[in-house]
C-alpha cells in the first residue's frame, strides 16, 4: 500500500509554509504522494471544518509544491468539473513538462449545487461532465485535429500542445455504488473520502465483478480517512468524539453498508470512517485497510492541522515504517 498527505490549502490552518515545507518533509520521509481537494465557491462541511472559507486552487498549490519536490506523486482527490475540459487538460499536460509525469487527475461530481451556478452550469448532472473530461482528455492528450461533440461540449480541429510528458491516470471519487461502477467502466482508480471497511470491501468486491466482465484492469483502490495522530490517545481524540463520529453517520452515511440494526451504534459499525490513536494505534487501523483491497491510503489531517509538522513526523517515522515492515 501507498501512503500520502491531504494538504492544508484550506481553513484555518492554510499557508504557504504549511504546505511546502511539509510536502518537502513528507517527501524525505518517504511518503509517496500528496493530494488536494477542490472547490470554487467554497463553503466550509460544518461537522468538520472551521468556518473559515480560505482555500486555495488546487492546481496551483500542485505547481508550487512540484517545485520544490523531485518525485513525490501530486493528486486530487478530487477535482470538480466546472473548468472548461480543453483548459484543465492544457494545464494538467504543461504541469507533466514543468513538474515530471507524477500526477493523479482525481475526480468527483461535486457536492455543491452553487459552485456550478456561479459559472452557468447549474442543472447539470455532474457525472457526465466527469466523463466529457475523461473522454476530452484521452482525445487530446494523443490526437490532433480532434472533433468531439456530446451533450455538453463541442468543439473542431483541435490540436493541444504540450502533449503530458507520461500518463495522467484519470481516478473517480466518491463512496456511492454509482462512483464504484464509473470508476470500473472508464477511469484507472477509484477514491472515496470518508467510508467505512465494510463499504469499501462491498465497493471492491463489485469493481472486481465489473472489470471481470468488460475487461478493463481493476481500477487502483484509494482512500481518504480523517486522521487525527497523537503522542497520547486523549491527544489524538481532542476535537472529536465518538458520539459524535457515530452521529455523523447515521445522518451522512446513507451510502455505507449498514449494521443489522440499521444504525450506526458502536466503533465497529464506522470502522474505517476515521483514524485515530496514538502511532501504535495508528498502525493497527491503517493495516486493516489492506485486507479489503486498499492501494493507496490519503491521510485527511483535517481534523489536526494545527499539529501538522508534528503528525507528519509521527506518521513518517513511526508509522508508515512499520506498515512497511509488517
Amino acid at each position: 500500500m501507498k501512503f500520502g498527505l491531504l494538504l492544508p490549502h484550506f481553513g484555518d490552518h492554510a499557508s504557504r509554509d504549511r504546505i511546502l515545507d511539509g510536502s518537502v518533509r513528507a517527501e524525505q520521509l518517504g511518503f509517496d504522494s500528496v493530494w488536494v481537494r477542490d472547490h470554487l465557491v467554497f463553503e466550509p462541511h460544518g461537522e468538520f471544518e472551521a468556518p473559515n472559507r480560505e482555500f486555495y486552487e488546487p492546481l496551483t498549490v500542485l505547481t508550487a509544491v512540484g517545485a520544490v519536490t523531485k518525485h513525490i506523486t501530486l493528486g486530487t482527490a478530487t477535482l470538480i468539473p466546472y473548468r472548461h475540459p480543453l483548459i484543465t487538460a492544457f494545464t494538467l499536460a504543461s504541469m507533466t513538462h514543468l513538474l515530471g509525469p507524477r500526477i493523479i487527475a482525481g475526480w468527483g461530481a461535486g457536492t455543491f449545487d452553487h459552485e456550478f451556478e456561479a459559472v452557468g452550469m447549474g442543472g447539470i448532472f455532474r457525472p457526465e461532465l466527469v466523463e466529457s473530461n475523461a473522454n476530452i482528455f484521452s482525445r487530446v492528450w494523443a490526437e490532433d485535429d480532434v472533433d468531439y461533440e456530446d451533450e455538453h461540449f463541442s468543439f473542431s480541429g483541435v490540436s493541444l500542445y504540450p502533449k503530458p510528458a507520461g500518463p495522467i491516470p484519470f481516478w473517480y471519487g466518491g463512496a456511492t455504488p454509482a462512483s464504484a461502477r464509473r470508476a470500473a467502466e472508464y477511469c484507472d482508480g477509484w477514491i472515496p473520502g470518508r467510508i467505512t471497511l465494510k463499504t469499501i470491501e462491498k465497493r471492491v468486491a463489485a469493481m472486481t465483478k465489473l472489470t471481470t466482465e468488460n475487461g478493463r484492469p481493476m481500477p487502483t483502490v484509494g482512500v481518504v480517512p480523517p486522521t487525527s495522530i497523537g503522542a497520547t490517545e486523549r491527544e489524538a481524540w481532542e476535537g472529536t468524539s465518538l458520539e459524535g463520529l457515530l452521529a455523523w453517520a447515521n445522518k451522512r452515511g446513507r451510502w455505507w453498508v449498514k449494521p443489522e440494526s440499521g444504525k450506526f451504534e458502536t466503533a465497529e459499525d464506522i470502522e474505517g470512517s476515521i483514524i485515530v490513536g496514538t502511532p501504535e494505534q495508528v498502525v493497527e487501523q491503517t493495516s486493516r485497510f489492506v485486507d479489503v483491497g486498499v492501494d493507496h491510503l490519503v491521510f485527511d489531517l483535517r481534523l489536526s492541522f494545527e499539529r501538522w509538522m508534528d503528525s507528519i513526523e509521527m506518521l513518517g517515522t513511526a508509522v508508515i515504517p512499520a506498515l512497511r515492515d509488517s
